[in-house]
């Protein structure tokens, strides 16, 4: 492979530093999952670009075997990882589904994946590199950088990448988990506050039919059951009529 220097960005020192700060300052300032990747796929780009070989990228996410979650740093990134989406499959995928770096020196010439390497040509690029990320029990992501360069990711270039995706990596792990936490809170809410609108209901029926809690509840059920409708919904049906909200659902026979 040819060796063009250390064109990127160099892995220790100041700049390794000044990127785990800047990606910091990303994840504080990106509480959205969706948001905090598409300014980290910026911030890759243009940690990982020269002047004369500017690097598109996009970062590719599969949570929970959940769709995959795509953020790119321009409309060229954002086309291909569309385009590699719509075909099920090439470099990207590969990479997120074997976990291995996947490098194509030269478009023109590559032989896998033939469909997609002729609208990698098509958007002008030359050269592509998919590096994995460990984000451990998060799901799985990757890395994906095209250069309009025929071998534009040399031998150090590519350990450049793998040290923006190793930092990165971590990074994005947390930003997964404060958005796991996120959801959790947000459906313990919506549990806490379903609770509080049947509790509610069932003091409504209690006083309505001078019952004690248990009755009431299990008239609460039995409703439910017969109207094949959600308790909560019965819920709020009950105090949408007491409240006099004629467009909740309308009373029943105890």
């Amino acid at each position: 492979m040819e060796v063009q220097g250390r064109a990127f960005l160099q892995p220790v020192g100041t700049e390794s530093a000044e990127l785990v700060m800047q990606l910091q300052d990303l994840l504080a300032d990106n509480a959205d999952v969706q948001e905090f990747l598409t300014e980290l796929s910026r911030m890759a780009s243009e940690q990982l670009s020269l002047p004369d070989n500017p690097i598109s990228c996009g970062v590719t996410v599969l949570r929970r075997k959940k769709p995959l979650t795509v953020a790119s740093s321009d409309e060229r990134s954002r086309t291909l990882d569309e385009v590699q989406n719509s075909y099920g499959d090439g470099p990207c995928l590969t990479a997120l589904r074997d976990g291995a770096i996947i490098s194509v020196a030269e478009v023109e010439n590559e032989t896998r994946w033939p469909d997609y390497m002729r609208a990698a040509e098509s958007c002008d690029v030359q050269s592509i590199l998919s590096v994995p990320m460990d984000v451990r029990n998060s799901g799985k992501a990757v890395l994906n950088l095209y250069s309009p360069r025929v071998r534009g990711f040399s031998e150090d270039s590519i350990l450049a990448a793998q040290d923006v995706a190793e930092e990165a990596a971590r990074a994005l792990h947390l930003a997964l988990k404060i958005a796991q936490l996120n959801e959790l809170k947000d459906n313990l809410s919506a549990a806490l506050e379903s609770r509080t609108t049947i509790a509610t209901a069932v003091g409504i029926i209690m006083a309505e039919n001078r019952c004690s809690r248990e009755t009431a509840f299990q008239i609460l059920v039995d409703a439910s059951s017969h109207r094949n409708t959600k308790m909560h919904t019965l819920a709020e049906g009950v105090i949408g009529r007491v409240a006099g909200d004629h467009d909740k659902a309308p009373d029943f026979d105890e």
